[in-house]
């Protein structure tokens, strides 16, 4: 059974007019406004943060503090035993006394240094001999969202809101940028990571929780990019609207529905381009798991970092893959290989309901979807162009599993695993003065495979005027599993009726709105 949209009472005012309608009453002990369907008149854009200014900082004695930092260290650690908690105690304290030994000296020189200048060779020389060099004034920079390192002399920033500058060089070659980001790879938590002449790839979680990608040898130069995770504690909430520092991806409907979802054990997948916010939206998810829960999380490279939360999540089993090196096998891998499809058969035997893939791109799509056929509360995230385009990325994928997957098997494999499909969508204005514009624009609920061999699913919610998600029809399938957790969906009638959603604040494009669709 599928469900159209609602005919409109030619006795009541036409959806998206909102001032007309009577206020509505509590539904489910909430109050719901609907938003105007006519969106206000575009205010200017919102300036895009600027970096704050940063004292100069004279290489050539970073490096030379560096070293006498480093011998220093040799020293104290020579015919001792200790602790990696005793060494970084005893780190910073030499590298405070190094960096104030040089300002005193520079002080009775005649050219003093200001608390500023002193604070920042600390940091630099500190970061130096960690090995992340000059990545560190980077990873400090909270206006900061994605960095692409062109070389060693070529740094392109993005920061929040979309404003773009190109930042100081990053080493003074570009073999010393190689061996920054050698250093940073052997420092990558607790599985082997590398970048070599065997292996000129490398993808790993900086210390701030920051996603590095780099290449060399099998490029022009050396090139890096590193996409900043501000946002490692979030939740429904917060992207709802409650924190002002963030987009409003979410209406409190949405909100709502997504948190009984959660409560129900739906299997959810989150979908969208690169950078649109997946991960972000999966993290407010996860949040709603209970605290005692156990669960199993798989990753490429830890980046949704439960841990971090403190007791938020104190039962969580966390997996990393971890690269081959060396010959390869018969099978075709490098030995010692281990990858997310092979660790979802060993996530079945660690008695938990829910088995979250940080993002599934290859193979892995096959066990995951085999999971989630026996768990409840799975998610994963997956890139895909457009709503429409995610069950043939998932077909792509799984058809990459080997000769034995097909299409049909494929189709019949996501129709029977997933539940709900979260497209959430990117919108880029800054070419034309504007900002990005990150929201969930679908929730798609799986109803199954349909006559014609096809994944059938029934839009929950779609775009409304301005391209954010409102209500659209019922659920069917999982109305049910929704009213058993004390959600009843039917508070979504009147607003499908109404062509409106719950938004807290206008969206401001520099688009007509006929255009944003």
């Amino acid at each position: 059974m599928r469900f159209e949209p609602v005919s409109h009472d030619p006795r009541t005012p036409p959806p998206g007019v909102t001032s007309t309608m009577p206020p509505l009453a509590p539904v489910n002990g909430r109050h719901y406004a609907p938003a105007p369907a006519t969106p206000p008149a575009a205010a200017p854009p919102t300036p895009a943060p600027t970096a704050p200014p940063r004292p100069k900082v004279d290489f050539a004695v970073v490096r030379e503090l560096r070293r006498e930092l480093s011998e220093r260290l040799t020293q104290w650690q020579r015919g001792r035993e200790f602790d990696a908690d005793a060494e970084e105690v005893e780190r910073a304290r030499l590298a405070v006394a190094v960096v104030s030994g040089y300002a005193d000296a520079v002080r009775r020189a005649g050219t003093p240094l200001s608390a500023d200048e002193e604070r920042t060779l600390l940091d630099q020389v500190t970061a130096e001999l960690v090995g992340l060099g000059r990545l560190q004034t980077l990873l400090v920079d909270d206006t900061i969202e994605e960095v692409h390192i062109l070389g060693c002399d070529q740094v392109r920033i993005t920061r929040h809101g979309g404003g773009v500058d190109w930042g100081e060089p990053i080493a003074d070659s570009d073999d010393e940028l190689v061996e920054i980001l050698q250093a940073a790879a052997r420092r990558a938590g607790a599985t082997e990571r590398s970048l070599s002449t065997s292996k000129p790839t490398l993808d790993l979680q900086l210390p701030d929780g920051s996603r590095l990608a780099a290449v060399f040898l099998v490029s022009h130069r050396p090139y890096a990019v590193i996409r900043k995770h501000n946002t490692l504690d979030v939740s429904l909430d917060d992207l709802a609207g409650s924190r002002p520092d963030l987009d409003e991806m979410i209406d409190p409907l949405l909100r709502d529905f997504l948190r009984a979802s959660m409560r129900a054990g739906l299997n959810i997948m989150v979908a969208g381009l690169a950078g649109a916010g997946k991960t972000t939206v999966i993290r407010a998810l996860m949040d709603e798991i209970p605290p005692d829960e156990p669960y199993v999380l798989l990753e490429e490279s830890r980046e949704l970092l439960p841990a971090r939360r403190g007791d938020k999540h104190r039962a969580v089993m966390s997996f990393e893959a971890r690269e081959g090196h060396g010959e390869r096998g018969l099978d075709g891998r490098p030995a010692g290989e281990v990858s997310i499809a092979d660790l979802i058969p060993v996530s079945l035997r660690m008695g938990v309901l829910r088995i979250i893939v940080g993002e599934v791109r290859s193979r892995e799509i096959v066990p995951m979807l085999q999971a989630m056929t026996t768990s409840r509360g799975s998610m994963c995230t997956i890139h895909a162009r457009t709503p429409a385009g995610v069950s043939e990325r998932i077909i792509e994928l799984a058809l990459a599993h080997g000769r034995e997957m097909t299409v049909d098997q494929a189709r019949r494999m996501a129709g029977n695993a997933l539940d709900l499909i979260v497209y959430v969508t990117v919108e880029d204005e800054t070419a034309i003065g504007g900002r990005k514009h990150r929201f969930v624009s679908h929730v798609e609920e799986v109803i199954g495979v349909g006559d014609a061999n096809r994944i059938t699913t029934t839009t929950v919610f779609g775009p409304g005027p301005d391209g954010r998600a409102v209500p659209r029809h019922l659920p069917e399938r999982v109305r049910g599993q929704l009213l058993r957790v004390g959600y009843d969906a039917r508070l979504l009638s009147r607003f499908i009726e109404a062509g409106a959603g719950a938004w807290r604040r206008p969206r401001h494009s520099r688009l007509a709105p006929a255009v944003r669709r």
